[in-house]
């Protein structure tokens, strides 16, 4: 009898001696998220700052010492699948994705694993409009509670120490469409939470949900209804129908109290005939306020897109001199080609320059709307377009080095024919409007180009053999870390561009690198394969 209330309580016993175990977890307040910078040796939020510049102000390893550096341990993913988490690092502890929607915490010691939460994902769960699959690209942190968003549409509250559910909220209906695939973003009592979906015509829009309780607090439409600004760019109920997802990241500015955050392409995709005019808020960056989600500006970087150039990508906020003016800047490599520098109180449009081929647009006007060539919308026979629907970036992250003032992006060069097809709404299933057939042959290839932040002028490259989907990472060391879908992971001068270090990891990198500290010790981070690696000095 005794034998048998013992294992009764053996769980719980076991679950007790395991937390007993966990690293010394504090608080991971806002306070300190607003400090991120100030604590190297952590990584809290999915792009290491607000400022989102994927910068690590570690110098340990540098130029003189990263060809030493060598495995310290990996992690093996649980299920196949394509990994594109960016970890985050906090007191001892690293919260890591799995396919599809799994979050991990592991000692960032040794890599052993502390606990797993799995989500109850149904079998019919609809992911309309990935290329790689069921993916998830991490978590957010805040006080005690780590936050994930998952394919079946629900945004998960964990604690921290035990991945104990403390809520769990739906988020949209996944049978119409609707998929989390981003990581949150935590502010100050708030999580932030874009969808994915426009693929099967959904209607885009960016949430916030109280921290503590999962309440919604207020919801931001990307597309506008009847009566509402930019209503009018939309014909009939074709806003119904809109797409504009928002399933990446934002950056935020705490002085202006203002967050960015970027929308995705028009449904359908390529056939656009029963949506004309620009169709706002597509292919945007948008200001809102934390406090209510209320829209201050927006700047649209491909109105009336019918190339699938998603503006889901992260913008990178700072500040520099502009024609002898100190100004508050937010850039953004696009991914119709052009790199956008705007003034981030007003929206501004600043300056635009293409940093990849581009054959669609002659330039920018004075107001950075594009100037179209004719004749490169999709037809029936295939237009050829440069840059072809992944863009030359993508979601993958670039980085901003405070140190030597310079924006680096993994870029794709590669063209493809665009294809006009028949657009047919059915809630849940594809609603793009034809295709495209890319020219991945000899004339593709990839590049990390480093560029002048402030005006997009390249100031060197360092050729890929093939088009990367990998994110990038500066240091203060001087370096600069990326990866390919080879599977090498490599880092370059910052300054020069020049190789420094390579190693072949078995698997195709589709994440973004990342560094912290343990013990005093620096380490860089990245996944590759059904893998994640941490390498660290000798």
């Amino acid at each position: 009898m005794i034998i048998q209330r013992l294992l009764r309580f053996l769980p719980g016993i076991l679950l007790a001696m395991a937390l007993n175990q966990v690293p010394g977890l504090a608080q991971v307040t806002y306070q300190r998220l607003l400090r991120a910078d100030s604590e190297p040796a952590n990584w809290l939020t999915y792009s290491g700052n607000y400022q989102s510049h994927r910068y690590s102000q570690l110098n340990q390893v540098n130029r003189q010492n990263v060809a030493q550096l060598k495995p310290a341990w990996v992690y093996q993913i649980r299920q196949a699948g394509v990994v594109e988490t960016t970890p985050i690092v906090a007191d001892g502890v690293m919260y890591i994705t799995e396919p599809p929607s799994t979050v991990t915490a592991l000692d960032v010691s040794t890599g052993r694993p502390l606990w797993t939460y799995s989500p109850s994902i149904p079998a019919d769960v609809i992911a309309i409009g990935s290329p790689f699959g069921q993916v998830n690209r991490g978590v957010a942190i805040l006080d005690d509670t780590v936050f994930v968003g998952t394919v079946h549409s629900h945004l998960v509250a964990l604690d921290a120490k035990s991945g104990a559910v403390r809520w769990d909220t739906v988020v949209a209906d996944n049978k119409l469409g609707y998929w989390l695939t981003l990581a949150p973003l935590a502010l100050d009592g708030k999580i932030i939470a874009g969808v994915s979906g426009a693929e099967a015509g959904i209607r885009g829009f960016v949430d916030a949900y109280d921290a503590k309780t999962g309440e919604r607090l207020w919801r931001t439409w990307t597309v506008p209804a009847p009566g509402e600004p930019g209503s009018e760019t939309w014909a009939g109920d074709s806003w119904k129908t809109g797409g504009g997802s928002t399933w990446l990241t934002g950056s935020f500015d705490p002085e202006l109290n203002l967050l960015y955050w970027a929308t995705g392409n028009p449904a359908p995709d390529w056939n656009a005939d029963e949506r004309p005019g620009d169709n706002l808020y597509t292919c945007a960056l948008l200001a809102l306020d934390p406090r209510d989600g209320k829209m201050k500006w927006y700047f649209q970087f491909t109105p009336h897109d019918t190339h699938d150039w998603d503006a889901n990508q992260i913008p990178v906020l700072f500040d520099a001199a502009i024609n002898g003016r100190q100004r508050k800047l937010v850039t953004v490599a696009n991914r119709n080609a052009f790199y956008y520098v705007l003034d981030r109180e007003t929206g501004e449009f600043i300056s635009g320059t293409p940093y990849a081929k581009q054959t669609w647009a002659e330039g920018l006007d004075a107001k950075g709307r594009p100037i179209l060539r004719p004749g490169m919308d999709p037809s029936v026979e295939g237009t050829l377009v440069y840059p072809y629907v992944g863009g030359p970036a993508n979601w993958h992250s670039p980085t901003y080095s405070p140190q030597t003032k310079l924006f680096y992006q993994a870029v794709r060069e590669v063209g493809a024919f665009y294809l006009k097809g028949e657009a047919d709404y059915k809630p849940g299933l594809a609603f793009v409007g034809g295709g495209q057939r890319a020219l991945t042959g000899d004339d593709a290839y990839g590049a990390v180009r480093a560029m002048d932040a402030t005006t997009g002028q390249m100031k060197w490259e360092f050729k890929l053999q093939s088009p990367p989907v990998a994110g990038l990472l500066s240091t203060a060391g001087g370096l600069v870390f990326g990866g390919t879908e080879e599977g090498n992971f490599f880092a370059l001068d910052a300054e020069s561009g020049r190789p420094l270090w390579d190693i072949q990891l078995g698997g195709g990198i589709r994440s973004g690198p990342i560094s912290i500290a343990v013990d005093g010790k620096q380490y860089v981070v990245i996944s590759a394969g059904f893998a994640l690696f941490v390498f660290g000095l000798p």
